[in-house]
């Protein structure tokens, strides 16, 4: 018996064309389908598809809640952790600006000089104030204590935090007396203003006196002795003004904390 090499096929070499007698080879058969093959890889695909899907509809849910305006109610409750979560300089600004704030609409400047602790409410107000915040609560109170450019008054400016719904809060409107002072004596206050926040569960008030220390009578409202008839020293120097200008800068400062402007829709595309 003999034996031949089989002839190895060259890549690009045409086959022999078949000559007389020479049966050609069949043609190769297409490979088998298996149907269940078929039917796990369709079964994958979808798997996959639908893990896709659920992730991108998930992460889209997110980024809604995220970006969806928070109601009044949230805003307000929200804002009575401020005295914790905002920074000291954006509650009480190292300088604030007051143009046309003074008598006669004198520009006014006022710069912090003092910062006190936060405090409980038992150690940093007065008998008469505590029982305010009996329907409110009372969580906090923030002070400090602003200069003028030259250096003539001093003006505490203080913030009672507190844990109450706007009703309670509303009920406070009309009742508040004389604030304490924090920086000199309850003895030397001249003029006071305080009222009840709007966007935030807060009482802000401030209180003025002049900066020689001297001792003055009981101190009186800022819209008093801001009135043109109002006669003494107090109205003569501007101290209503001055308590009134400061806290309106505040207040103004907790509203914008409190309740952030929306940030301006971007443009669309062209």
């Amino acid at each position: 018996m003999t034996t031949t090499t089989p002839r190895t096929a060259v890549l690009g070499e045409p086959e022999p064309p078949p000559g007389p007698g020479r049966i050609p080879p069949p043609p190769a058969a297409a490979p088998r389908r298996r149907p269940g093959r078929v039917l796990a890889a369709v079964l994958c695909a979808l798997l996959g598809a639908g893990l896709v899907g659920g992730a991108g509809a998930d992460a889209w849910l997110e980024h809604r809640a995220a970006h969806r305006p928070l109601s009044a109610d949230a805003v307000y409750r929200g804002a009575g952790s401020l005295w914790r979560s905002a920074p000291v300089d954006s509650l009480f600004p190292p300088v604030l600006a007051g143009p046309a704030a003074g008598p006669g609409g004198a520009n006014r400047i006022w710069t912090r000089i003092a910062l006190a602790p936060d405090a409980d409410c038992p150690g940093a107000l007065p008998a008469d104030w505590q029982g305010l915040f009996t329907a409110t609560g009372c969580t906090r109170v923030l002070r400090a204590t602003y200069t003028d450019a030259t250096r003539s008054f001093l003006i505490t400016a203080g913030m009672v935090f507190t844990p109450g719904d706007a009703r309670a809060m509303s009920a406070l409107t009309g009742r508040l007396t004389a604030p304490p002072a924090y920086g000199f004596a309850d003895a030397q206050r001249a003029a006071w203003t305080a009222s009840v926040a709007d966007k935030a569960p807060v009482v802000v008030y401030t209180v003025s006196s002049f900066a020689d220390g001297r001792l003055l009578d009981a101190p009186r409202p800022a819209e008093d002795v801001m009135k043109k008839e109002a006669a003494g020293a107090v109205a003569q120097a501007g101290l209503g003004h001055e308590a009134k200008a400061v806290a309106d800068r505040i207040g103004n400062g907790l509203a914008l904390l409190a309740d952030p402007p929306a940030a301006p829709a971007p443009e669309a595309s062209r």
